[in-house]
């Protein structure tokens, strides 16, 4: 199968050179472009623990200056792949179960009423922490230090492969992603083509917004890179 790969660089590689190990041609085109926001400033104060819900958070604060001074607390992960990109040293590392609610819901467990965390994130966030853990009485607290700039528009092999009926399924892994893909595809005049991909889905989340502009999704059986590949094999 000949499948585009549109989330962010260097994960975009990463996840096409699975493909071809598969048996499958990868076509990469990704949909946003990562850069660390390098004037952004700590939150004063002590926290108990620093959560990381996104991998490109954890890749960014590996950066920062203040990442010595935060390993001494306990470091909460939205998921593996987050915890393997998160930087070393922290006091201890617990993992959610790949997603927000999962993360949440472990956060109330483990973490106790007034507490204070660092949510670690960049601009744009899947999950409000600090709306989710209000009423357990946990106090959230963001730390921005990156943003995920959206694509232009298609790459031209994208656009003509498209236009050919040259690919035959695409891999979504976050809600915006989803969404500036099916943007540029519609800005294109290439809607028709759009909708007859199999589009495979991290999530209902991510789902949305190709479902909004009739093309068909496909949900994984859980929020990870194996589960969605394994939806090219069914």
């Amino acid at each position: 199968m000949r499948v585009l790969v549109t989330r962010p660089q260097p994960d975009a590689d990463t996840t096409a050179r699975r493909l071809e190990a598969a048996g499958h041609e990868a076509i990469v085109d990704p949909m946003l472009i990562v850069a660390p926001l390098d004037d952004a400033r700590l939150p004063p104060g002590a926290f108990y623990g620093v959560v990381l819900t996104s991998v490109n958070g954890a890749r960014a604060l590996a950066a920062r200056p203040e990442l010595d001074a935060l390993r001494a607390t306990p470091l909460y992960t939205v998921g593996r792949r987050t915890a393997a990109a998160a930087p070393s040293g922290f006091a201890r590392v617990t993992v959610a179960d790949g997603d927000g609610a999962a993360l949440a819901r472990l956060l109330r467990h483990e973490v106790p009423a007034g507490s204070r965390l660092l949510h670690v994130a960049g601009e744009d966030r899947a999950v409000d922490l600090a709306a989710e853990l209000a009423g357990a009485g946990i106090t959230v607290e963001l730390f921005t230090i990156y943003r995920a700039v959206p694509a232009t528009g298609l790459m031209e092999a994208t656009r003509a492969a498209l236009a050919g009926g040259q690919i035959d399924a695409a891999l979504h892994f976050s809600p915006r992603t989803a969404a500036t893909l099916a943007g540029h595809a519609l800005r294109a005049g290439l809607q028709p083509e759009f909708a007859r991909i199999c589009h495979l889905c991290f999530s209902s989340k991510v789902a949305a917004p190709l479902r909004a502009v009739g093309a068909p999704a496909v949900v994984a059986d859980a929020p990870n890179e194996d589960a969605l590949l394994a939806l090219l094999e069914t």
